[in-house]
């Protein structure tokens, strides 16, 4: 852009470059949008040149970080201008200062029409730029037909059919439905036949999105993407300006060889042949050279051609070639080609044949476990789990117990998980498996869930050969002198149980057993003690008739726990403590665990169901993902409830554990994925509500006593969606025989005001909020609270966002804790302005009481409302400048709850509206300001005018004005809501106070009533 005929911008800029503070700059700043704003209101006396002028300052302000809420008008009429000049500067401030919904678009559909269809190349190429940044529908239903037929011209030059095909590719992105691609395959295969390389590349991006929509359509496109890549490979015809350190277009190559991995196969034996000459002058032409963008371009096509092979089952030949290759990839110096080496050669496992090649490499795979980069161990540790079979299980489990010890924290529980395993399904004898378990729970015990040691019990119990060295191995462990609490439990279930068949083995009797087992009961939490008690029970049964000591030691443990605190425990101590006394009787009672049913382990199940989704099929699935997600607006965002989008290998419940597994009392709790659950549980927050437990917990004062019926409008959509009308539904009318404490609708106006309280309780479970807010987003806390002394089980949370918000709520357990807190943080981002609440449907189990209620979050407009002072000089600019519907919206507002002016300014302070006094000369007027913040509109600032009467209290006159007409309106609706349904208890009445600084703008102040006046 050539700037330099334009004196007043160049001096502008310069200002900007000469303050030596953003306070200056800002001032500077807004002298000048103060006199660009005063020029385009005498609009007739401007010269096209100063219009331009003008809006390519506001561009530049726009450039620098500020808000330009004005003059989108003028930019967007220069579109229609003759001359180049001032249409180029409309279409470029046009495509970066508005959105796709603005209104102001609509007005230059047909301008930006003529344009594409006129002669001129120059300003095809603005109106295509223009329409392909934007992409909104109504473009896309107007001008996609003339964009078609533009790239289908033999009359245009490639420039023009270039910028076509991308224009194109955006609106089908953005609008698939729109957009009428039927028939559309003799016309891709024409477009893929074209020798301009630039047209081509542009028209295969187009091709790439039609084949990932429906490939069945295109197959006659298939043989002349394989002359593309012919073509590309033997570098023919290729010019200077698309070849790229040497390589001939690899974006194209790219893009040709990502779009045949859509279409199942290749059928016809000439052009499979072809394609294969092809893939293997691309294998064979690619090495590892010292020049990092060479390097970059070449292995961009190598491993896409790498996908290729595998997703067309090629020759062993030439997969034993593959794997030779990516063998060389991952013992290189480059960390990011190691890695690409190691991801593929994991993708390479799916094909059966070079399984055996792969296993050639692995002391090299190994080595990569000990990369200093994480992401590398990560994939070395993948590609170990995938290549290992009963041939080599042992050495790489080794390899894997070994890494343990010194692993990263965040990759101990996949390794702990990935070794059980594959110890499991490779063992070559059951004690080697008994060997690598306990191994495995002695060096990460926190990283071990507990459905590995109830697979090593299911194990030990159906097996009599196995129980005496298991028992054995577990006695030899608690010698140490510090285990970890999961190797307490294993151990004591399995001397419980098998103790009695090490009795003539030194250290073993039942006496001594007793011992070493009693000494770690200070140091376990209240979970294992009943699996303690069940044990020492065990051991008195085993030693009948008992001894008189051992007898009189455990009687007196049993004794002390009939009244501990836990109902569990205090249960199990008296109940064992009466057995006990039956005397031989205890035998038949307490008989050992018979033999589990032969049922598939949960965990191998796991590893099959990820197996099973190939990595060639997760590629294309993200690809398909990609290319359909790439440009699309989320207007219904999926319950953001930590559950993971694709399979992972975390802890998983194991279903032939039932509670009858660890003896009659026996309670297996089993977690949800992930293991953070354990950290969250056992360690209480600090913060402001680190107690929710306590009778003292924060309550906020009773803000409301009606809970006001939802609106559903939404202002800019027609309709709402199923996820909105929950949203928007009366919540709070459960059917649960459980009871909430106190009014939930109060607890929820309370949370509106502020940030921190109570949402919900009832007897069992406490749930309490702090968040924190910062412009359009959000982080909320939710602390569920167990306020029992047995845990809380089948524990579900669900967000139902309306479409204005994206909500991400991190993994809730299954299962809280007796007297247990957790932390479950939740990220809010507004999209838009609106009125609609998201919903969080929490259910749990107690007992017999299932409870499910739906809560409103308070996660509300005034949420992301700032106040911002304002004076005079800087409100009546910009009140002026928003004149009339839809930017400025006049209601009478009837049915408001009669309340002191004072009261009312309190009232619209709390919802973050800052009342500016001095600005109305109506002593029984209010004027207030803010800022509202979205990622559409960004930050907006907004104005209102209250007009009371003093002789009818109940009826007032309201004025709102902002930027945005759809948030004019949502923030109307919302004052007006608080305005009649809050009741007289909200908040105490709290004094006005001068707020508004002193302004330093060089403009003379007037007096404000006569202005204002003038204004209203």
């Amino acid at each position: 852009m050539a700037l330099s005929g334009m004196r007043g911008l160049s001096v502008f800029i310069s200002d900007i470059r000469n303050c030596q503070n953003k306070e200056l700059e800002r001032l500077r700043v807004d002298k000048e949008l103060g006199h660009i704003r005063t020029r385009f209101k005498n609009e007739k006396g401007l010269t096209p040149y100063e219009k331009k002028k003008y809006v390519w300052k506001m561009l530049y302000i726009y450039m620098l970080g500020y808000d330009v809420d004005f003059g989108h008008m003028e930019a967007v009429s220069l579109i229609s201008a003759p001359k180049y000049p001032e249409k180029q500067v409309g279409y470029i401030v046009t495509s970066s200062l508005l959105n796709e919904n603005h209104d102001f678009l609509r007005l230059a559909i047909n301008t930006v029409r003529n344009d594409i269809i006129g002669r001129n190349e120059t300003f095809q190429c603005l109106a295509l730029t223009l329409v392909g940044n934007i992409g909104g529908r109504d473009f896309a239903e107007s001008l996609a037909p003339d964009v078609q037929k533009l790239l289908l011209s033999s009359s245009c030059r490639p420039l023009v059919r270039k910028k076509a095909a991308l224009c194109l590719l955006r609106l089908f992105r953005k609008n698939p439905d729109v957009v009428n691609v039927d028939g559309w395959s003799d016309r891709m295969a024409q477009l893929l036949d074209e020798r301009d390389i630039g047209v081509l590349t542009s028209s295969m991006s187009l091709f790439v999105a039609l084949v990932a929509r429906d490939y069945d359509s295109y197959w006659s496109c298939l043989p002349k993407c394989v002359k593309v890549l012919e073509r590309l490979a033997r570098n023919q015809d290729i010019p200077q300006e698309y070849t790229y350190y040497g390589i001939p277009s690899p974006w194209l190559q790219v893009k040709t060889m990502r779009a045949l991995q859509y279409f199942p196969t290749v059928e016809d034996p000439n052009t499979r042949r072809s394609l294969f000459e092809v893939l293997q002058r691309v294998l064979m032409g690619t090495d590892v050279v010292k020049n990092v963008n060479k390097n970059n371009a070449s292995h961009a096509v190598l491993f896409e051609a790498l996908a290729l092979v595998m997703h067309l089952d090629a020759e062993k030949e030439m997969m034993s070639q593959c794997v030779a290759l990516l063998g060389k990839f991952i013992a290189v110096r480059e960390p990011n080609i190691r890695y690409l080496g190691l991801e593929n050669m994991t993708r390479m496992l799916m094909v059966t044949d070079v399984q055996e090649i792969i296993k050639r490499h692995q002391a090299q795979i190994i080595t990569s476990l000990k990369d200093p980069d994480i992401s590398i161990r990560r994939r070395a540790l993948d590609l170990l789990y995938g290549m290992c079979d009963v041939s080599n299980a042992k050495d790489i489990v080794e390899e894997l117990l070994q890494y343990l010890a010194t692993a990263d924290f965040a990759m101990r529980e996949e390794l702990s998980l990935k070794a059980a395993i594959l110890a499991e399904k490779f063992a070559p004898d059951l004690s080697w498996y008994v060997d690598v378990i306990l191994q495995l729970i002695d060096k990460a015990g926190d990283f071990v869930s507990d459905d590995i040691w109830f697979r090593v019990v299911q194990f030990v119990t159906n097996n009599e050969d196995l129980q005496p060295y298991a028992a054995l191995k577990a006695r030899e462990y608690l010698d140490k002198p510090a285990i970890h609490e999961t190797m307490v439990k294993v151990s004591a279930y399995l001397l419980g149980e098998y103790s009695h068949l090490l009795a003539r083995r030194p250290g073993c009797s039942p006496k001594e057993i007793f011992a070493i087992i009693h000494e770690k009961l200070p140091t376990v939490s209240t979970p294992t003690v009943p699996i303690l008690l069940s044990t020492y029970a065990k051991i008195l049964m085993h030693s009948q008739p008992p001894d008189p000591e051992l007898q009189t030691q455990i009687w007196a443990v049993f004794s002390k726990y009939e009244s501990c605190i836990d109902v569990e425990i205090q249960q199990r101590a008296a109940e064992y403590f009466a057995l006990s006394r039956k005397g031989a009787a205890l035998v038949d009672i307490l008989a050992e665990m018979p033999k589990f049913p032969e049922r598939k382990s949960s965990l191998i199940k796991k590893a099959e169901d990820t197996e099973a989704d190939t990595a060639e099929q997760s590629a294309i699935k993200l690809r398909t993902q990609q290319q359909m997600s790439n440009a699309l607006t989320v207007t219904d965002q999926p319950p953001a409830n930590g559950i993971p989008s694709e399979p992972q290998l975390g802890p998983v419940k194991v279903p032939s554990m039932s509670n009858e597994s660890l003896n009659t009392k026996d309670q297996v709790l089993t977690q949800s994925n992930g293991s953070a659950t354990n950290l969250q549980t056992s360690t209480p927050s600090p913060d402001l509500l680190a107690d929710l437990l306590s009778p003292l917990a924060i309550e906020g004062p009773p803000v409301a006593s009606l809970e006001s019926e939802q609106n559903a409008v939404t202002g800019s959509e027609d309709t709402a969606t199923a996820v909105d009308a929950l949203a928007l539904a009366t919540v709070g009318d459960q059917a649960n025989t459980v009871q909430p404490i106190g009014n939930v609708a109060e607890k929820f106006y309370a949370l509106c005001l502020k940030d921190s309280g109570i949402l919900y309780e009832d007897p069992y479970v406490q749930i309490g909020i702090k968040a924190e807010w910062r412009s359009h987003q959000g982080r909320l806390v939710l602390f569920l609270g167990n306020k029992n002394t047995a845990p809380l089980v089948s524990v579900q949370a669900l967000m139902l966002a309306p479409s204005h918000l994206k909500l991400e709520l991190s993994e809730v357990p299954q299962i809280i804790p007796p007297r247990a807190q957790v932390q479950c943080p939740l990220e809010v981002v507004n999209l838009r302005p609106s009125r609609d609440l998201a919903v969080l449907e929490f259910s749990y189990k107690f007992g017999t009481d299932l409870v499910n209620v739906k809560l409103r979050v308070p996660a509300v407009l005034n949420k992301f409302l700032q106040p911002i002072p304002v004076s005079p000089e800087e409100f009546f600019p910009q009140w002026r400048s928003l004149s009339g519907p839809p930017l400025k919206l006049q209601e009478v507002v009837r049915g408001v709850r009669p309340m002191p002016l004072m009261e009312m300014a309190s009232l619209l302070n709390s919802y973050h509206l800052m009342v500016c006094p001095g600005l109305d000369p109506n002593t029984n007027n209010l004027v207030a300001s803010t800022t509202f913040f979205s990622e559409s509109t960004r930050a907006m600032l907004c104005l209102v005018r209250i007009e009371t009467d003093p002789a009818d209290r109940t009826q007032l006159r309201m004025t709102v004005a902002s930027g945005d007409p759809v948030l004019t309106y949502e923030l109307k609706e919302f004052i007006k809501e608080q305005l009649i349904s809050i009741p007289s208890a909200s908040l105490p009445p709290q004094p006005i106070t001068q707020q508004a600084p002193p302004s330093s703008s060089p403009i003379s102040q007037s007096d404000p009533g006569a202005m204002l006046a003038a204004l209203l």
